[in-house]
Order: C-alpha cells, then sequence, then structure tokens
C-alpha cells in the first residue's frame, strides 16, 4: 500500500508542476477561481477546540466558503475552524500527502472525489460510519448520484461537498433562429452542431460544439456508448474490445473535421471555449454545471441547460469534492461536529450551495422552500440536479491519477496530433493494463 502511495505522490506532484505551466485539464473545477493561500493558520481562541480544515476553493466560492466557517464559529463558543485555501484540487492532495508524512495534516480536508480511493487505500481516512449512526443520519439522507466516491472497503471515508457534474449548455437564440430543436442525441447533436456551423473562405466563423480539454466529457461519451473506463475487474479499460472508445473519438474526429466541434488548446481551455460561448461564436458547449452562474450573468441571448446528448444511454460522470476527516486528527469529535454541521444544517451546506450554485448534495436540501425556489427562479439549476438520476462513476481506482495521465496523452494524439484511433486505444489498454497489474 505505502509503495504505490508514494508512487502517486511522485505522479501527482508531476501533474501540479504541469498546472502550474498552464497544462491544465486535470480535476479542476470551471467554476472555481485562484485566490491567495498558503498561508500559515493562526491559533484558535483560547479554551476552544481548534479544527484545521483545508480546502481548494479560492476567488468567490472562497468567500461563501469562509462566510460558512464564520457561521459554524458564530454557533460554536467551543470549537474554531480555521480555513485554509490550499491552491488547486491536486495541489492541496500533494499538501496533504506530504502533510500526513510528515504528521502535521488539517483535521478535515476537501478531496476531488477522484482522489478519495488512493488516500482511503493508504488508510488515513477516519471512517464515518459511527459518527453517522451517533448523530442519527442515514447514508440514505444524501443525494444517491452524488455518494459514487465515499465509501472504499464497506468504509465511508467521505461525504459530498461541492459537487458538479458536465452538462450541455445551449444558446437556444441561435437554434431557434435556425429552426433548430436542443438535441437529446448524438445524431441530433451530429445535425444541429454542423447547422450551426459558420465558414468564410477557409475561416470558421461559428462553431456547432465545443468542450474543454478534460477526461470528464470523453467519459461521459464513453458510458453512453455503452461503454466503462474500466472493466469489471478494474484490471483493463471497459471500452476497448467492445467498440465504445473507438466510436465516441471517431464521432469526435468526425465532428472536428467540418467544424461543428471545436476542440480547444490545452491550456486554459476552460475559458477559451466559456468566452466563445458567451461571444456566439459557438452555439452548444459541454461545460460543468459550475458555469451556469457566470455564464447566467454574462450571456446576452436566451441561454438554457440540457442532458448531455445520449447516445446508447444517457450517463454522466460527477465531479467536484467531498469533505473527509484524517484518521491522524487529534480533534475529531469536534471535527466531526463541523463536517455534521456543514452537511445538515440550513445554516451550512445549505447557504454555501444556494450561494455557490453547486449541487444539493442531502434530500433534505433538495426539498427545502430555499432550493424550490431557486430551481423555479434558475430553471437550469434544476436540469443539472435532474441529470444525476443519469450519473455514473466509471474511473474509480487507486491508481486513476496515474492512468489519467496516460488518457491525456491519448486524447491528445487523437485529438490534436489525428493520430490512428485503434491504434491509440490500444498502446493506451496495454499501459492501463501495466499499471494496474503493480
Amino acid at each position: 500500500m505505502k509503495s504505490k502511495w508514494y508512487t502517486l505522490l511522485s505522479v501527482i506532484m508531476l501533474f501540479s508542476l504541469l498546472a502550474a505551466c498552464g497544462g491544465g485539464g486535470t480535476s479542476s473545477d470551471p467554476g472555481e477561481a485562484p485566490g491567495s493561500g498558503g498561508t500559515e493558520a493562526p491559533s484558535g481562541d483560547k479554551g476552544k477546540t481548534t479544527v484545521q480544515f483545508w480546502h481548494s476553493l479560492g476567488g468567490k466560492n472562497g468567500e461563501y466558503m469562509d462566510a460558512l466557517i464564520q457561521r459554524f464559529n458564530a454557533s460554536h463558543e467551543d470549537i474554531e475552524v480555521i480555513g485554509t485555501f490550499q491552491g488547486s484540487y491536486d495541489e492541496t492532495v500533494t499538501k496533504l500527502q506530504q502533510a500526513i508524512a510528515s504528521d502535521t495534516g488539517p483535521d478535515v480536508s476537501m478531496l476531488e472525489r477522484a482522489y478519495v480511493q488512493m488516500f482511503a487505500d493508504s488508510e488515513v481516512l477516519e471512517d464515518l460510519t459511527p459518527y453517522l449512526e451517533g448523530s442519527g443520519i442515514s447514508v440514505d439522507d444524501f443525494t444517491p448520484g452524488l455518494m459514487g466516491h465515499s465509501t472504499f472497503n464497506d468504509q465511508l471515508v467521505s461525504l459530498p461537498l461541492n459537487r458538479s457534474t458536465p452538462i450541455l449548455h445551449v444558446n437556444k437564440t441561435l437554434l431557434d433562429e435556425q429552426g433548430l430543436q436542443i438535441p437529446t442525441t448524438w445524431e441530433e447533436l451530429k445535425e444541429v452542431a454542423n447547422a450551426l456551423v459558420v465558414k468564410e473562405g477557409s475561416e470558421y466563423k461559428r462553431y456547432g460544439v465545443t468542450m474543454p480539454y478534460d477526461t470528464w466529457y470523453p467519459i461521459a461519451m464513453i458510458s453512453q456508448a455503452g461503454g466503462t473506463f474500466f472493466n469489471d475487474d478494474n484490471t483493463s479499460i471497459g471500452f476497448g474490445d467492445n467498440g465504445a472508445g473507438a466510436k465516441m473519438f471517431t464521432y469526435l474526429k468526425d465532428l472536428q473535421s467540418t467544424g461543428a466541434l471545436y476542440y480547444p488548446p490545452a491550456q486554459d481551455s476552460g475559458n477559451i471555449v466559456n468566452s466563445m460561448f458567451v461571444e456566439g461564436k459557438v452555439g452548444m458547449m459541454y461545460q460543468s454545471t459550475g458555469s451556469i452562474g457566470g455564464l447566467s450573468s454574462a450571456v446576452d441571448f436566451d441561454y438554457v441547460t440540457a442532458f448531455l446528448p445520449k447516445d446508447e444511454v444517457y450517463a454522466n460522470p460527477t465531479g467536484g469534492a467531498n469533505v473527509t476527516m484524517l484518521s491522524s486528527s487529534k480533534n475529531k469529535e469536534a471535527a466531526w461536529e463541523f463536517i455534521r454541521w456543514m452537511e445538515m444544517e440550513e445554516e451550512g451546506g445549505l447557504e454555501f450551495i444556494l450561494q455557490s450554485g453547486y449541487l444539493p448534495f442531502t434530500k433534505k436540501m433538495v426539498e427545502s422552500e430555499k432550493i424550490q425556489e431557486l430551481w423555479a427562479k434558475e430553471p437550469n439549476r434544476k436540469v443539472a440536479y435532474d441529470q444525476l438520476e443519469f450519473a455514473t462513476d466509471t474511473n474509480k481506482d487507486v491508481a486513476w491519477p496515474e492512468i489519467m495521465h496516460e488518457f491525456f496523452s491519448a486524447m491528445e494524439a487523437i485529438m490534436y496530433d489525428s493520430k490512428d484511433i485503434p491504434a491509440t486505444l490500444d498502446t493506451f489498454k496495454k499501459e492501463t493494463e501495466r499499471i494496474l497489474a503493480q
């Protein structure tokens, strides 16, 4: 276990270095913006139990998280939570690994959902089951589509917090001008995307659809085509022999060849496609639910959201981060009280969800008057929640961070360099099997 931990530490440090160089495409959330961080946390008030909480939310979402922490501290005389922004998800993972190794880790940490298995495998996360039972909370109280990365080896090691999902963002004004309907299938998407293309000479003035450079969207489409990222035994990929991967990449390359798909450069791809969508240079966009708030305030056309179009089935992965308690915490009861309050109390997570735009993560939140009023006012956000019915997370394995790096290489070979799709996927399959066998 420990050897894999340190091998993955080096891989993640490499990812962080690449991200710092502008490579991007790892587990970042487009709805977040960087803020200042890395400062040493101050001590809590005398007589209070201090809980150190590391998170990855900067910008406006960081302000919302700071407000949540202030509300908790104001309502708890004997506990003070010190929240510290640690950078991006990947940077937080790297700092956590280093801190755990030196026994200086926090009590509670935000953890991007795809990294949960890796930390759980290293046995550094607290099993939250007895804490839930002691507080009269059931796992059935949480939104089902967001619990896919919470349990490892029969232990509940994390709970959902700032969670999102990819969704289709549509410039309905453009579609209406062309007499087009919002696509619900891959075939319809191809027809609509091609109909939206505007080309003058050799230059495309408008594209049909786009998506950021990220594994999130190909993974969604693999599932829609009937595949899974890993096979049932997690010994190989689940989209090779059944043709789902070749079908997905062939579909994207066909779209790309006619200008129906604009596939952006890796660097700053999320901001690039957002800007193109706002400026009307592309009619549709695969993008995170976390972008709904920003896009709504920036566009000057009729903007709607829709489910990701299906192939054989509707399917979409989830994203964002969970909250975990470190098993090394010396303040576990206070740490749990913070997690419990954040997850279950109206002044905790619900206010944060209303402000930030992330998905409500408990059934109580969904049923609340505030969320119902929000969805009535902003139906685009309810579409994002409704799509969770088709949530499927098939990239769960402790080796995912290392395999993700290889998948990015395969994506780049196909989407940027037009390498042979079957040969590229065969190479990726063999490399994945080698990593999984370690």
